[in-house]
């Protein structure tokens, strides 16, 4: 996926909209502050996530670290590759890397999510 199309939290997810499912990951900064991830906790299929929830946890050689639900929806669909090959988030975290999918999501939540620009602008802030 292209980052420039992508939208970003403050937490360093992104998400994407794709066939109708949103498609969610976690960005090139947050995968250079984990370091190389070891393990991936997958949510369950047809769970119900609010923004900011909790969804997956990655354990990597450095900590352990949450990632927040960008949006309200439901789970559809999750990465089991992840489960085998962790690592696949740092070698394609826009692609193959991606960690799972959500349905019937907050559309205006979705809409208030950075742009690849204002997420460019933000990483000025924290770095």
């Amino acid at each position: 996926m292209n980052p420039d199309t992508l939208k970003y939290t403050e937490d360093h997810e992104w998400i994407v909209e794709q066939r109708g499912l949103y498609v969610i990951g976690i960005t090139e900064y947050a995968v250079e502050e984990l370091g190389e991830i070891t393990f991936v906790e997958l949510p369950e299929i047809g769970r119900r996530l609010e923004r900011g929830e909790d969804a997956a946890v990655l354990e990597s050689v450095k900590a352990a670290s949450d990632v927040l639900s960008p949006v309200t929806g439901v789970v559809a669909e999750v990465n089991d590759t992840l489960e085998m090959e962790p690592d696949l988030i740092n070698r394609d975290t826009y692609g193959k890397g991606w960690i799972l999918k959500l349905k019937d999501v907050d559309l205006e939540e979705y809409e208030d999510l950075m742009d690849s620009r204002s997420y460019r602008g933000y990483l000025k802030t924290v770095e």
